[in-house]
């Protein structure tokens, strides 16, 4: 029988020797359904916990043959699955110690979970970022310094991306990296000490944070555009004017090749990644928010990506996305509770050039026909008021015009508050940059500007807000104020 460490050798071999190009048209040839049927079955025979799950829902394995039978398949949730069985059970064969490692998640909707894997499950998520850094980058041959700028420890982000791109540089790829953590004082002095003897330095984090540190080497002095620097980011969803903003404070002139956003959870991995052609994409249909509704089914631009259905098998559930994918906890159908959607290569392209928008011409970069997935975020993040969802990403945009951008980090929190008479409105707490002072005219610029935005963006607000109630009362607050923006914890931006 072959041990579980044969196994995983012979996939890391097979990975270091493998070609991007090849692995990332193999969906082609081979069936992503079929690949999906197959965990199913292996999950089904030798996942206690799973096993026990289909039998609750009456499901016999053996008669799951078709898209028909899969697409029935009850779908687990971290409630309803993960959190109801002893995390052996969870794992093949019952055995805990099959996995080497274990990710934390953030715990943003409750109780933080742990995630078992084996080194060879981090290989999907190596190929993702091998994609970004080759195919944006073209780091196969520069010389690279990556920085991980996401927390250490525990948890998912900066162990995960470490990994990952340490099997990247194993391939062959000429990159370095260093691991200073969410510390924005050591980064700067990596930067400065390393950045030198590369081509190009690649900052991985979430996006406020890297906007915190940027802005922070401007204030030191530091010439980002000397070390031709990129961006990777996890976590967030963010407008194209945040990515306008942020990349030209980092000297970046070519935002669609010189920045890059993961779908990533501690539960699934990396699941996707954005491309050349998808932030083209992106960009474009931020100029036109009625196309961009009338594509996503909602008055806010989502993350846009292209995925390997041969890694992540990607379903749309009306709103909410599905996705099928192996691991140390193989997850099958499993609802990790993001609204979003599924688009073909073709179809997404093809509704653009009926709308008069190439984003093929001119692209200089690879564009890889692969299957689209977008992506909102987590539900019940947005507030109803008066019955119109009001979103992060509206609210986002009006604080990045550059009369406003310079007085603030970027990062708000949105409430919802009742007058004395039990009116409702929009409070919005927004933080102050490190050298900005709070003042009655800086409040009104950005109340003005915000309403203005979710206007603009949200036909649905326009319509349902009384137009007395859609501007938002806005307080601004200190740089690191314990109670709205304490530091080493994941932002969010609703309460």
């Amino acid at each position: 029988m072959t041990t579980q460490s044969e196994r995983a050798r012979a996939a890391l071999d097979a990975y270091y020797a493998s070609d991007l190009d090849r692995t990332l048209t193999l969906h082609h040839i081979e069936s992503p359904l079929e690949r999906a049927l197959t965990l199913f079955r292996d999950a089904a025979a030798h996942v206690p916990a799973y096993g026990r799950f289909l039998a609750e829902h009456g499901i016999d394995p053996a008669r799951v043959l078709s898209r028909t039978e899969f697409e029935r398949l009850p779908t687990p949730t971290k409630e309803s699955y993960y959190r109801r069985h002893r995390l052996p059970d969870l794992c093949r064969d019952g055995r805990l110690e099959h996995s080497d490692f274990v990710a934390v998640s953030s715990g943003s909707t409750g109780e933080p979970a742990i995630w078992p894997r084996f080194v060879s499950d981090e290989l999907g998520t190596a190929q993702r970022f091998e994609q970004v850094l080759r195919d944006a980058f073209g780091a196969a041959s520069r010389r690279t310094l990556g920085v991980v700028c996401f927390a250490l420890g525990s948890w998912v982000g900066g162990m995960y991306t470490a990994a990952a791109c340490r099997h990247v540089a194993t391939k062959g790829y000429p990159l370095t990296l260093v691991t200073p953590g969410n510390n924005v004082t050591e980064i700067l002095r990596v930067v400065r000490a390393l950045g030198p003897h590369f081509e190009q330095t690649v900052l991985f984090g979430y996006p406020p944070f890297l906007k915190d540190v940027i802005d922070a080497g401007r204030a030191d002095a530091l010439d980002w555009a000397a070390f031709s620097p990129k961006l990777v980011t996890a976590g967030e969803v963010f407008s194209e004017a945040w990515r306008s903003l942020v990349a030209e404070r980092a000297g970046i002139r070519e935002p669609a090749r010189g920045t890059a956003s993961l779908y990533g959870t501690a539960d699934g991995g990396v699941l996707a990644n954005e491309t050349p052609l998808s932030i083209v994409v992106r960009r474009a249909l931020a100029e036109r928010p009625a196309l961009a509704t009338a594509i996503f089914g909602e008055p806010r631009l989502p993350t846009l990506l292209q995925y390997d259905p041969l890694h992540r098998y990607f379903e749309a559930d009306g709103a909410e996305l599905l996705f099928t994918g192996d691991g140390g906890v193989p997850l099958v159908r499993y609802r990790i509770l993001d609204r979003g959607g599924v688009l073909p290569y073709g179809e997404l392209l093809g509704r653009l050039r009926e709308q008069g928008l190439d984003p093929l011409a001119g692209l200089s970069a690879t564009a890889r026909d692969m299957p689209f997935v977008y992506v909102f975020g987590r539900t019940g993040f947005a507030l109803s008021l008066y019955g119109a969802n009001v979103y992060p990403e509206n609210v986002a945009s009006g604080l990045e015009g550059r009369a406003i951008a310079s007085h603030v980090t970027g990062k708000f929190v949105l409430e919802l508050e009742h007058g004395p008479d039990e009116n409702v409105s929009l409070k919005l707490t927004v933080e102050l940059a490190a050298a900005s002072s709070p003042s009655r005219a800086l409040a009104d610029d950005v109340a003005r500007s915000v309403r203005a935005e979710i206007e603009r963006q949200n036909s649905e607000f326009q319509s349902y807000v009384p137009e007395t109630r859609r501007t938002p009362r806005v307080v601004l607050l200190p740089l690191a104020h314990p109670d709205y923006f304490p530091k080493g914890v994941k932002h969010r931006y609703t309460r």
